[in-house]
């Protein structure tokens, strides 16, 4: 992080926790807040140090980025934790996320497929980057769906099939669409268009670790931060690419 970083993490009520059972939490997590703790006395506060003082044993399997919201998944059992690890590396969550992003894509739904590899650290202390790299990068995919547009940006509904460090950021940024709010890969004009980044991980579908139930979580982003009045429906994965679904204006 560079020396400009200030960490100010949102207070309470934040993580709100949308749903427990004996083996896992499901929490909402607010723009600006880290998932776990990083080095240094500064970055202790993190969702899993404020859900540590209320659950013991908790573990951590998936992160979101600090400027990324919504969803986040967290084990209450050793056995529970490795049973949802691998059902992340094995593609068996489906997860969904809302982003605004700048201008408004020619192509409405399409697959991003491009591979992504981490940048050359050019100077200590600057957050780490990511990149199309075609020849060193490794695969990454990413369905995007335009749901609604005004006259200069649009709301796209994303499904990651792979899970990219900064994948959906850096996707979205080749296309020439950065994510409004984006410190790292927008431009400072599209960074001061929002007040964090406008990245929201909005639905979230596992399986139950015991039970093998398909549990099914929703988070509605902030409004109006991302667009439109109401959020129009989502669409299904195999809607995803359907070109004759109605977009919506203002």
């Amino acid at each position: 992080m560079s020396d400009a970083f200030v960490y100010q993490p949102p207070g309470a009520p934040w993580p709100n926790i949308l749903y427990q059972d004996k083996d896992l939490l499901i929490v909402e997590k607010p723009s600006g807040l880290l998932s776990n703790p990083g080095r240094g006395e500064s970055l202790q506060d993190s969702v899993q140090q404020r859900l540590a003082q209320q659950f013991n044993p908790l573990y951590l399997v998936h992160r979101l980025d600090l400027a990324t919201s919504g969803l986040m998944v967290f084990a209450l059992r050793k056995k529970a934790e490795v049973a949802l690890k691998q059902q992340f590396a094995s593609r068996q969550v489906e997860k969904t996320y809302l982003a605004r992003v700048a201008g408004i894509p020619q192509v409405p739904a399409g697959l991003i497929d491009l591979p992504l590899a981490a940048v050359p650290q050019q100077q200590a202390g600057l957050p780490p980057r990511h990149q199309v790299c075609l020849e060193h990068g490794k695969a990454a995919q990413t369905y995007y769906r335009m749901l609604w547009q005004d006259h200069a940006s649009a709301l796209l509904q994303l499904k990651p099939i792979t899970g990219r460090s900064h994948q959906l950021r850096v996707h979205l940024a080749s296309l020439g669409h950065p994510i409004l709010g984006d410190t790292i890969y927008a431009t400072p004009e599209q960074q001061r268009a929002a007040p964090h980044l406008l990245l929201h991980a909005t639905e979230l579908t596992l399986n139950q670790p015991y039970s093998g139930e398909r549990l099914h979580f929703v988070c509605p982003a902030e409004l109006p931060l991302f667009g439109p009045a109401t959020l129009p429906a989502l669409f299904s994965g195999e809607q995803m690419l359907c070109p004759n679904a109605e977009i919506h204006k203002s």
